[in-house]
C-alpha cells in the first residue's frame, strides 16, 4: 500500500483512488465497499478498508441506487425509539446490517397512521433495499395509502418486512403475542393470584388486543377472575397514570397488575411506591418483553421473554435474503416468574 502522499489532492476520493490505494481491482474494491454478496478474500478485503479509511472514502449512496435500483440503505420504521423494547430491535437489526454491509436509517411513526405514510415515501425516495415495519398497528388490515407506498417500493427492487401481523402480501416475522400473554396467566393463576388489573393500550392496537386476550384465556382458565382493564398507551407514563386510576378505584392486597410491556409494569411500580403500597409483597406486578431494565428494579419484573434482537437480526436477513419460509414457526418465547409476584398461598 503506498503511503499518504498517494491521497487525492482536491475533492473527494473514488472508487478508483481506493483500488489503487490497496493495489486490488476496481472489482474487488467494489466489491469490499458496495455491498456485494461476492465474496472476497479477507486479506484483500483488509486492504481495501484499510485505504478507504487512510483516503476518506465514502461510498456515493445515490450511484449505487442508480446502478442497482436499490441503495445500501435498510429503513426501519419504529413507534418511539426511546422505547427500550424497539432499541433492542435495532440492535438486532444493526448487527445484521453491518453483516451484510448496509446502512439502516430509523424513522419514527409515534403510531400515526398518516405520519407513517409521510415516512414512508419520503424513504422511497432513497431506494431502500429493505424497509422494515416494527410499530406496532392499530388494525389487522392495511392502510391503502401505506399499501400503495410499500408496493411502489417492491416494485422498484427494494423489499418490505413487517414484525407482526397486518401486512398481507409481505414478508412477515410473527410474535406469538397472544400465546406468550396465555402462559403468563395461567402461570401467575398457578401461583395462587385470582385477581389481576391489566394496563394495557387503546382499543384497536393489534399487539395490545391480542396480549390482553391471551392474558385473560389464560388466567380465568386456570382459575383467576378476568381482569379489570385499564386503557392508555405503551409508555412508562401510561403505566403509572392507569396505575394512579386503579389504585384509586381500590386494588386489594395479592391482586397482580400485568402491563402489556415491561416499561408500563415499571411505571405502576413507581404509582405503587408513591402510594405507600409495595410491589410485589402487596401489589403483585408483570409485564412483557423482558427488556433489561426489568431484570435492575426491585423487586425484579415477572415477564415474558420475547427475543428482541434475535427478532431484529430475522427481519433484517427477512429483508436481504431471496430465501424465505413464510411458515416458519414464530420465534419461542418464556415466562420468566421473578420476585414482583412472589407465590400466594
Amino acid at each position: 500500500m503506498t503511503d499518504t502522499a498517494s491521497r487525492p489532492r482536491g475533492g473527494s476520493a473514488t472508487l478508483h483512488d481506493v483500488a489503487r490505494e490497496a493495489g486490488v481491482s476496481l472489482a474487488t474494491a467494489s466489491r469490499v465497499l458496495n455491498g456485494s454478496a461476492r465474496k472476497v478474500a479477507e486479506s484483500y478485503r483488509e486492504r481495501v478498508e484499510a485505504a478507504a479509511a487512510t483516503l476518506g472514502y465514502s461510498a456515493n449512496l445515490s450511484a449505487q441506487a442508480t446502478a442497482r435500483g436499490t441503495s445500501a440503505i435498510i429503513a426501519l420504521l419504529v413507534a418511539d425509539i426511546a422505547d427500550p423494547f424497539f432499541g433492542e430491535i435495532a440492535s438486532g437489526v444493526a448487527r445484521g446490517a453491518d453483516e451484510a454491509n448496509l446502512v439502516v436509517n430509523i424513522a419514527i411513526t409515534e403510531r400515526d397512521a398518516e405520519r407513517e405514510v409521510t415516512l414512508v415515501r419520503a424513504l422511497r425516495g432513497q431506494r431502500p433495499r429493505g424497509v422494515i415495519l416494527a410499530a406496532s398497528r392499530t388494525s389487522t388490515v392495511m392502510d391503502d395509502a401505506l399499501r400503495k407506498e410499500l408496493d411502489l417500493i417492491e416494485q422498484s427492487g427494494g423489499r418490505v418486512v413487517a414484525l407482526g401481523s397486518g401486512a398481507d402480501g409481505f414478508r412477515e416475522i410473527s410474535v406469538d403475542n397472544h400465546g406468550g400473554a396465555r402462559a403468563l396467566g395461567a402461570a401467575l393463576a398457578e401461583h395462587g393470584y385470582r385477581s389481576a388489573v391489566a394496563l394495557v393500550a387503546g382499543e384497536g392496537v393489534v399487539t395490545s388486543d391480542n396480549r390482553l386476550a391471551g392474558f385473560t384465556e389464560g388466567f380465568t382458565d386456570a382459575g383467576g377472575q378476568a381482569p379489570r382493564v385499564y386503557r392508555g398507551a405503551f409508555t412508562r407514563d401510561s403505566g403509572e397514570a392507569l396505575m394512579n386510576q386503579a389504585l384509586a378505584d381500590g386494588v386489594e392486597p395479592g391482586t397482580v397488575v400485568w402491563g402489556l410491556s415491561d416499561v408500563v409494569a415499571i411505571g405502576a411500580m413507581a404509582a405503587i411506591r408513591a402510594a405507600g403500597r409495595e410491589p410485589g409483597a402487596d401489589i403483585a406486578v408483570a409485564g412483557f418483553d423482558d427488556i433489561p431494565t426489568g431484570r435492575d428494579v426491585t423487586p425484579a419484573l415477572t415477564t415474558v421473554r420475547v427475543p428482541l434482537r434475535d427478532l431484529g437480526y430475522q427481519a433484517l436477513h427477512a429483508t436481504v435474503d431471496a430465501a424465505w419460509d413464510a411458515d416458519a414457526a414464530p420465534l419461542p418465547l418464556e415466562v420468566l416468574l421473578r420476585d414482583s409476584t412472589p407465590p400466594r398461598g
